[in-house]
């Protein structure tokens, strides 16, 4: 690749894809044929002066929020998730004002011609396509329709950081699911570090190397977040990437160009049915990950065949050509990976796991987990499993991981035990039916006395997952205590009352309702006796709590802390 200086502040579309004809074969096909289409566009358009292709125009950066574009950066106009011509067209207006030139997902003629005829309604039509154009030369740069922007925008992105400093990129493990990618993750990022390789996360928990993650904003960031973030740790020299590939994100292509190497998949249960139309397109999203169509690197698959989602994924991998590998905490099944026997306490987890690999030392190895509860005996498999993708040596001699496992911790706010001189106190971010329903479920064969869940359901989302969270709770503990999550811009009781939908009189007797969250978590540590276990669940490794579109400090972890303490246990 022709790399330039560090000193060198602008690039052209047609340097980038000489130096990436070898390497990014399909990313400069796609910027020629985008070329010839701005060329063809530009002789179109009526009263023109836009003479200079957009191959030559030197930009500095591409930016897809106008708020942060600079003079000379590039503006890449996309959809909105919710529809709004006349947010999208003010963008596309600002933006002109600075940019070299403008990438638009959206045809810019129909956000024109529709400002046109909002404002004169006796417009006549045939004119319109002609006024449009118009417009569009008289914008003070050039603006080109692009809409298939999100197939090659992340390559492209890459591209323009790798023409600026050149770095090797860390091979990325990417997890999807409903529940665990956290845990996979950062146990992936553990498990190689410890094994000698330098590595680090990005997902719902921070972005970062180990021990110096920064908060993200999003599971999975925009298509320029992604590449940056990508980029910057192979400055850092990071070798592996674990990464949670959120539905959304997958959606949306912002992992589009991201070297994906391993990928696995989780579970499935219900969760973002407020964004996807039914679990079949939830489930298709994350199927997006096993397809070679979207991620080139790909080479294992590895895939948790416990789950009533799997196929999907096991139908996309094996089409793509992948080496598929399965995992289970089912003994009679014929996984890459088993959990044969499963001893828990609360100090971890005994596990027998048996492999495939028809090597005596690997058929059947005992490890010991510090993680609490079963769903983290089957994080621990597929961790397990991509550090094995990652180094097909290991297959041989997959006991040299043993060690490495006693010494893993688990991720912040996932059944993390806060101390106390009595009783057990733990934070953990479950926040579906299914999540709530495997820690409580985990929890309960370690329960002498009874099982408290405090939780909530958060506002301005799928409100029909608010009584089966309820219901999950109701049938997984003895106690349970309904309050506030992330109410957003909704009334907290309004959530709770959707909450109680179907409750019946039994379940009451063993149900409190506080709405303020903190008073809930004091109450369940000022109630509870010694020998309970009490689930602070919903947000985990969160420290705020939003309300009215204004985030307060708020750490579950902190506040039950301050709660045990005035209760009299720590």
């Amino acid at each position: 690749m022709t790399i330039s200086s560090l000193d060198s502040a602008t690039v052209t579309l047609q340097q980038l894809i000489d130096a990436n004809k070898s390497q990014q074969q399909k990313m400069a096909e796609q910027l020629t044929v985008m070329i010839a289409a701005s060329i063809q566009e530009s002789s179109n358009q009526v009263g023109s002066d836009h003479s200079q292709s957009i191959a030559h125009i030197p930009f500095q950066q591409f930016r897809l929020d106008n708020r942060q574009l600079e003079v000379n950066d590039v503006f890449v106009l996309l959809k909105s998730q919710t529809a709004n011509p006349q947010k999208s067209r003010d963008y596309l207006l600002q933006a002109a004002e600075q940019a070299a030139f403008i990438l638009s997902e959206i045809d810019p003629s129909i956000l024109l011609s529709e400002a046109k005829n909002s404002s004169n309604a006796s417009s006549e039509p045939q004119t319109d396509s002609i006024a449009s154009m118009q417009q569009i030369a008289a914008l003070p740069c050039p603006v080109l329709y692009v809409p298939n922007i999100r197939d090659f925008l992340g390559s492209l992105i890459q591209a323009r950081l790798q023409y600026q400093q050149s770095v090797t990129l860390p091979t990325v493990v990417a997890v999807t699911g409903t529940n665990g990618k956290t845990t996979i993750s950062q146990l992936v990022a553990q498990l190689t570090q410890l094994m000698g390789q330098s590595s680090a996360v990005m997902g719902t928990a921070g972005n970062g190397r180990l021990g110096a993650l920064v908060q993200a904003s999003h599971t999975t960031g925009d298509a320029l977040a992604v590449q940056q973030f990508l980029h910057q740790m192979g400055t850092e020299q990071a070798e592996i990437l674990a990464l949670e590939a959120s539905s959304h994100g997958l959606d949306q292509q912002r992992l589009q160009g991201m070297p994906v190497t391993v990928a696995i998949y989780t579970n499935l249960s219900r969760d973002h049915l407020d964004y996807h139309a039914d679990m079949a397109e939830y489930a298709a999203a994350k199927a997006k990950l096993f397809d070679k169509a979207h991620f080139p690197n790909l080479t294992h698959a590895i895939i948790n065949i416990d789950d009533e989602h799997a196929q999907i994924m096991l139908d996309t991998a094996n089409a793509s050509g992948l080496t598929v590998w399965t995992y289970s905490l089912d003994s009679s099944k014929a996984a890459t990976f088993v959990a044969a026997d499963i001893t828990p306490s609360l100090q971890g987890v005994k596990i027998n796991l048996r492999t495939d690999f028809g090597d005596d030392k690997a058929d059947n190895i005992e490890i010991f987990s510090p993680l609490l509860g079963r769903f983290n005996v089957a994080n621990l498999l597929a961790a397990i499993a991509a550090v094995v993708a990652l180094d097909v040596d290991l297959a041989m001699n997959i006991e040299r991981i043993a060690p490495a496992v006693a010494k893993l911790q688990g991720a912040v706010g996932r059944m993390q035990r806060v101390p106390s001189d009595d009783g057990c106190f733990i934070v953990d971010y479950a926040h579906t039916p299914d999540a709530l329903s495997q820690v409580l479920a985990s929890l309960k064969t370690h329960c002498k006395g009874q099982l408290w869940a405090v939780f909530g359901c958060g506002g301005d989302r799928d409100a029909g997952k608010r009584p089966l969270m309820a219901q999950a709770g109701l049938a997984g503990a003895d106690q349970v205590v309904l309050t506030a999550d992330n109410p957003r811009t909704e009334d907290p009781n309004t959530i709770l009352q959707d909450m109680q939908a179907g409750m019946t009189a039994e379940q009451y007797q063993r149900t409190h309702i506080e709405p303020a969250r903190q008073t809930a978590i004091e109450y369940a540590a000022s109630h509870s006796s010694v020998d309970d276990i009490v689930v602070i669940a919903g947000k985990g490794h969160e420290t705020y709590q939003e309300i009215n579109n204004v985030r307060y400090d708020f750490d579950d972890s902190v506040v039950l802390q301050q709660a045990l303490s005035q209760a009299g246990r720590v």
